[in-house]
């Protein structure tokens, strides 16, 4: 029987209930496909932090380096660790170390789920660079606490950065209807996004058989409110992404229901599943979160694994549960009943 080793990283709040739950279903599934899940739990997050002074050990990346995929919850507990320690402490470091530069989230309304929107037969495929641009943490800070205090923060862009992440966006455009819209801002951004806008054009000729429209960062954000149905495969920079695939989730009926993947292409380094939805310190302990968007993040993860049937069932699973009226409206069903129908589905 073939087993896959996965690290499994709960976090904070609601991540280590959703983790759970998840990690419930995806064993059902493995089980009734014919191969293992062999997890590994990891307590890296913000209590972590508060006993030891660091999200994760020293050695943690090496220590994941070994796995085949690795399953987050959510990291953040804002109250007692700034996001900005918890960001850099932990998502961003495995992010950039295991160069899981493709960031997944796909935006599509489940039976059932009703959004804020008319349209309900959009499907989105967001795709945001998730290793440089904005996040790159370039910048600093002098004379803090003083009228003359400066703050400065650079975005970087590499050729090979933009590049590779436009091409893995064509590539997915290939597989779904053919359409890639790109996004910048470069009416404003004369050099950065300027320079993803060239890249783009040039990257086009390889691809004649994709529609390729770029947009302003603006525009995006109106047209996936006025008519997502019109849109396909979305790429954008790493802040642009962030924000858009928000957006993508209260479109899609909430960020229960928003699912990620960051995956490194290359396969040299494990990939990493996790919700969009954060750690929800309001809800943390109250059993009401709803669990879709981790399990939809699981089955990514065992599509990336190669097993595309058991993948193709919890998602089948998922539309399954919610057609049926569970887990579709936020707060009305609890963790477990939901988890229950999941894996009922199964």
């Amino acid at each position: 029987m073939k087993t896959h080793q996965i690290a499994l990283i709960p976090g904070d709040g609601i991540g280590r209930d959703m983790t759970a739950a998840a990690w419930q279903v995806l064993q059902r599934a493995a089980g009734a496909f014919g191969f293992a899940l062999d997890g590994i739990e990891f307590p890296w997050s913000c209590a972590f932090y508060k006993e030891t002074g660091a999200m994760m050990p020293a050695d943690g990346i090496e220590t994941l380096r070994g796995f085949d995929a690795i399953l987050l919850g959510a990291v953040g507990w804002p109250a007692e660790v700034p996001d900005s320690v918890s960001l850099h402490g932990l998502l961003l470091p495995i992010r950039k170390n295991f160069v899981q530069y493709a960031n997944i989230r796909p935006h599509r309304q489940l039976p059932g789920v009703h959004g804020p929107l008319k349209a309900s037969t959009f499907d989105i495929l967001c795709i945001r660079e998730n290793t440089e641009g904005e996040y790159s943490g370039a910048g600093g800070r002098i004379h803090q606490g003083t009228p003359d205090e400066v703050a400065v923060e650079t975005s970087i862009f590499t050729r090979k950065g933009v590049e590779r992440i436009l091409r893995f966006a064509f590539e997915q455009a290939r597989t779904r209807r053919g359409k890639l819209a790109s996004v910048t801002k470069s009416n404003a951004q004369k050099h950065s996004m300027v320079f993803w806008d060239d890249i783009t054009r040039e990257l086009a000729r390889n691809y004649p058989d994709v529609e390729v429209t770029s947009y302003h960062i603006d525009a995006m954000a109106a047209r996936m409110v006025m008519a997502p149905e019109t849109l396909d495969v979305v790429v954008a920079s790493n802040l642009f992404g962030d924000i858009l695939t928000d957006l993508g989730a209260a479109i899609q009926g909430g960020l229960g229901f928003a699912a990620s993947a960051n995956i490194n292409p290359e396969r040299n380094a494990p990939s990493m599943f996790e919700p969009v939805h954060g750690s929800a310190p309001d809800i943390a302990h109250l059993g009401i979160a709803n669990p879709i968007a981790t399990v939809w993040s699981g089955a990514m993860m065992l599509e990336h694994l190669g097993e595309r049937d058991a993948a193709k069932a919890v998602m089948a699973a998922i539309e399954a549960t919610t057609a049926s009226g569970v887990g579709t409206v936020p707060g009305k069903d609890r963790t477990d009943a939901i988890t229950a129908a999941l894996l009922a589905a199964i």
